[in-house]
């Protein structure tokens, strides 16, 4: 990896070529070329760029994938869903450092270079609550664009909130070694694979942090994956807590790593976790406080 060195000394990374990014795209010909845009013109140099065909049926999607620069590699699959295609990707990577991307999304410019710092400056330990843990990805702010176009704080890293809440989502750059120890994000997930994937994180020692900047930028469309796994949402949530059971039942121990108090935490659990407001509810809530928004998340 290539560095500058700085005014005081510090060397400043020079390049991403120990990053891969995949893209995974299914039948989104009128994105993918963005997404990938977004990707090469990163700060700090283009990082290794995967895009991973999930068996497109249209026209135009294939005839975007061969317009693609000749740089970015093009895995081609059958369809079998997203996590069969980020896994795709992920186990031929080869980088200290690995990222998803969905093919409507976008990084901002500086969003590997933002998210890169921790790792680098950081061994893959931290201490948490008086223990070692091991700080394993990072993730910032999302801003959603396209139908709906708004910036949602989500609270900080807090491993007793992941259990009840989805607050990370996928885009987090990850030292490889945690998509090693996890083994992949599960295709038994139709949604909300990513949550499943931190939580697995989770499990094996790895935390995260989020850093205050946005680095994700999150498209509105009729076809965006939120609008549909908002009507799963309860039967997956129930999945998640027989996979991960052991973890669940560590929640006493991961509440002591929480900022809540006692009753804060009872609050948080019973109403993230099943979600009782309805879906349209929840919009009209979210539309005081950040705009107008067709479905909530």
């Amino acid at each position: 990896m290539g560095a500058l060195v700085a005014g005081d000394g510090q060397s400043v990374n020079a390049s991403n070529a120990d990053i891969t990014v995949v893209v995974t795209c299914f039948n989104y010909g009128q994105y993918v070329q963005e997404a990938v845009n977004s990707v090469l013109g990163q700060s700090g140099g283009p990082p290794v760029v995967s895009v991973v065909d999930d068996g497109s049926t249209d026209s135009a999607t294939l005839a975007a994938l061969e317009r693609l620069p000749p740089e970015v590699e093009v895995i081609r699959q059958a369809n079998a869903g997203l996590s069969a295609a980020r896994n795709a990707g992920l186990r031929r990577a080869r980088t200290r450092y690995l990222i998803v991307l969905d093919a409507d999304d976008r990084l901002p410019p500086d969003a590997l270079a933002a998210l890169r710092a921790p790792l680098d400056a950081t061994a893959p330990e931290l201490p948490v609550s008086g223990r070692r843990t091991r700080l394993g990805f990072t993730y910032g702010r999302m801003r959603y664009f396209g139908e709906w176009e708004a910036e949602i704080p989500l609270p900080p890293y807090d491993p007793f909130k992941l259990l009840y809440r989805h607050t990370i989502g996928s885009t987090c750059l990850m030292r490889r070694e945690v998509f090693e120890e996890v083994g992949g994000f599960d295709p038994a997930f139709p949604a909300f694979e990513d949550w499943d994937f931190w939580l697995a994180a989770l499990e094996h020692g790895w935390h995260g942090l989020q850093i205050p900047q946005t680095t994700f930028e999150y498209r509105r469309h009729a076809g965006s994956m939120l609008t549909s796994a908002r009507k799963q949402y309860r039967r997956l949530y129930r999945q998640l807590r027989r996979k991960h059971a052991e973890l669940y039942a560590r929640s006493g121990e991961l509440a002591a790593e929480s900022d809540l108090g006692a009753p804060a935490r009872a609050l948080y659990r019973s109403y993230w976790a099943w979600r009782p407001v309805p879906a349209r509810v929840e919009a009209a809530l979210y539309s005081v406080f950040f705009g107008r928004l067709s479905t909530a998340p």
